[in-house]
């Protein structure tokens, strides 16, 4: 069909959306009602409103969407104003999600952004569930596999078990490291999750604890000492685990970490470098951050509007020496733990503790857990193995940890339930046990 001549302002999406192209995906018709879509219907969720946040509020604000949401629980510090262009320096202090929509809303006709200043672990399935794209600026391997499982959670299927695909949100996630960027494209029950693809993070960088305790030589020794090894034993603030975001907590660490940095003659303790310490920070680059912005935007338009085929899946970017990106595909993995319908099945001694299938959970890559609690049937009674969640729990569920999992009725084959706090979904799995075999 021939397309009324839009205005100006919107000549080169229309151009885009009303032309035929080689590119465009099978199910995309020329049409000026698509831009109308984007416009009047369509509902994106941005989440992060920092280095990556801002500039994605900004690109799809000024490619035509106007209904947008932002999830962000941090507020603004100095340190973030110079590169995140949306906030100002009167703005220290407030929510940057407040604060970022205020900014678009004013400078950008037409667009409304609706400001969630909360974790996004306080908004339940049916906030979620109103989006049709949502698109991740999040600096938090744990916040990523969280929704990575709300995602999940929301497809719905039928008696046969084939996918609802109306149920399916496509996620975009985008993430920075310096000159090194990357940005994927997950659509959840197709392709490959976050999870499917845990081992592409780096490990993250620790170091020993014989030098941290008794041989300093770098500031950071001296923080990760305090943050390691004083702050359990102090108890500063109770019970309570540090919390990157508290600036009570970074201060008290960050004075501890100055004395001792004295003791043993070492310069360079700042506060600023002690958050980054606490919260494994690495200093984000400007350029990266609207490079790989432009990149989630663009796959936003992309699967809003079916005007090109989407990114298939994951690509890198470094520009380090040069410039440089390669695209792949991320394979799903039919036993990944969270987009797999299976149960996982793992092997364990006949002698094996509960404290073994713990560390199992932590340390093993394709779990990579924060904290497991673990929940079983025994004798048609609900169990509750281990909870780390709840204080008063963890004190009574501890010595279960040194028991043997027959001891706690664990037989072989028998499953239990694991929730933690990197996903909303539980896992279920089947314990297998191997027996010594007496020598002929």
């Amino acid at each position: 069909m021939e397309c009324v001549r839009p205005s100006e302002r919107w000549a080169g999406l229309q151009n885009v959306l009303c032309s035929a192209s080689p590119l465009a995906h099978p199910d995309f018709e020329p049409s000026e009602e698509t831009l109308q879509f984007i416009q009047d219907v369509c509902k994106v969720l941005v989440i992060g409103a920092g280095g990556l946040g801002c500039e994605l509020l900004k690109d799809l604000a000024l490619m035509g969407f106007t209904d947008l949401h932002c999830i962000d629980m941090d507020t603004i510090d100095l340190s973030n104003l110079n590169r995140q262009f949306l906030f100002r320096t009167q703005d220290i202090g407030k929510f940057k999600a407040e604060v970022a929509a205020s900014f678009i809303n004013g400078r950008i006709m037409g667009c409304h952004v609706t400001p969630h200043c909360c974790k996004i672990q306080d908004l339940g399935a049916e906030f979620y569930r109103q989006f049709h794209v949502i698109v991740c600026g999040l600096d938090s391997i744990v916040a990523r596999r969280w929704i990575n499982g709300m995602v999940l959670g929301l497809l719905r299927y039928d008696e046969g078990g084939c996918l609802d695909r109306s149920s399916i949100i496509p996620l975009i996630d985008g993430g920075t490291e310096g000159f090194k960027g990357n940005a994927r494209v997950i659509i959840p029950g197709l392709t490959a999750c976050i999870d499917c693809s845990l081992d592409l993070y780096p490990p993250q960088v620790t170091y020993p604890l014989c030098t941290i305790a008794s041989k300093p030589r770098l500031p950071e020794h001296c923080i990760e000492y305090v943050k390691v090894l004083q702050w359990p034993k102090e108890k500063p603030f109770g019970d309570a685990a540090i919390d990157g975001d508290n600036s009570e907590h970074i201060l008290w660490v960050f004075e501890k970490a100055q004395e001792r940095a004295n003791e043993y003659g070492i310069q360079g303790i700042t506060y600023r470098l002690t958050q980054g310490v606490v919260k494994r920070i690495i200093p984000a680059v400007a350029s990266t951050n609207a490079v790989i912005a432009g990149v989630c935007a663009t796959e936003v338009f992309k699967i809003a509007t079916s005007c090109s085929k989407p990114l298939q899946n994951y690509m890198v970017f470094n520009d380090t020496d040069g410039v440089y990106t390669y695209t792949f595909e991320a394979e799903k993995k039919d036993d990944c733990p969270a987009c797999s319908s299976k149960p996982v099945t793992v092997i364990f001694h006949e002698d094996a503790t509960l404290q073994d299938v713990y560390n199992y959970l932590c340390e093993n890559q394709k779990f990579a857990m924060k904290s497991p609690s673990l929940t079983t049937v025994v004798c048609e009674k609900n169990k509750t193995l281990y909870m780390s969640t709840l204080a008063s729990l963890e004190v009574a569920t501890r010595p279960n940890l040194k028991k043997k999992l027959s001891d706690l009725g664990i037989v072989d084959g028998h499953e239990i339930v694991v929730a933690d706090v990197t996903t909303p979904r539980s896992i279920t799995m089947i314990i297998k046990f191997t027996y010594n075999m007496d020598p002929d």
